[in-house]
């Protein structure tokens, strides 16, 4: 469906807003990443166990966000802004590509151990996209009218609704697109060798513990 005339201007607001969401959070990563190297968790000494049960679903939950992020992206195929997409994964929740990334950023806390940071993390997350969405889905609001107050009825905003799923007959891909995606989520896997390499500097005693977190 073409964007109707009107909702040019509305279409510069978005760019502008989707500008500083990215620009927040860089930020905000880079906070992260100031505070996962001044704190260990406290599950290292206290449980063990428990630590590595907590990496373990942390690295899923990237993972996750690094797949369900190019997943998304072969269903969108860089045409939001002209049409209207509904189907695969965003028939069951309307902003699938946030859902995803939500989700990473939890991760991220959960690889460091911690679930104090995994609720920091993916609840920063949240009020970042919560905000965003707002000014995201006037836009669609006004470009596709009434069709997009009835797919905002039925499908959420963040939560996932499964037994609305509907699938594509067909996808329009774009290559470039879907590999810039999955490299910007690759991103997240850099956590790994970070939290490792912090330990390492932590338990040698060249980075302070400023924090202990559970």
């Amino acid at each position: 469906m073409a964007r109707s005339e009107t909702s040019a201007p509305a279409g510069d607001d978005l760019q502008k807003l989707q500008r500083r969401r990215k620009q927040t959070l860089r930020a905000l990563a880079a906070l992260c990443v100031a505070l996962l190297f001044v704190m260990e968790s406290s599950w290292r000494t206290t449980a063990p166990g428990v630590l590595v049960l907590l990496q373990r679903f942390g690295l899923l939950l990237i993972l996750a966000c690094l797949f369900g992020r190019t997943w998304c992206t072969l269903y969108i195929g860089g045409h939001k802004k002209r049409e209207l997409i509904t189907a695969g994964p965003y028939s069951v929740v309307r902003n699938p590509l946030y859902v995803f990334t939500i989700l990473g950023a939890a991760g991220v806390g959960l690889l460091a151990g911690s679930i104090a940071l995994a609720f920091l993390f993916g609840g920063l997350a949240v009020a970042v996209f919560a905000y965003v969405t707002g000014a995201e889905e006037a836009f669609l609001a006004e470009a596709f009218g009434e069709e997009f107050r009835a797919y905002a009825v039925r499908v959420p905003r963040f939560w996932p609704r499964f037994s609305g799923w509907k699938d594509a007959e067909e996808l329009r891909v774009r290559p470039r697109l879907v590999l810039r995606t999955f490299l910007d989520a690759s991103l997240f896997l850099l956590a790994v060798p970070a939290i490792e390499v912090k330990d390492l500097m932590q338990a040698s005693g060249w980075l302070p513990v400023l924090l202990r977190l559970l």
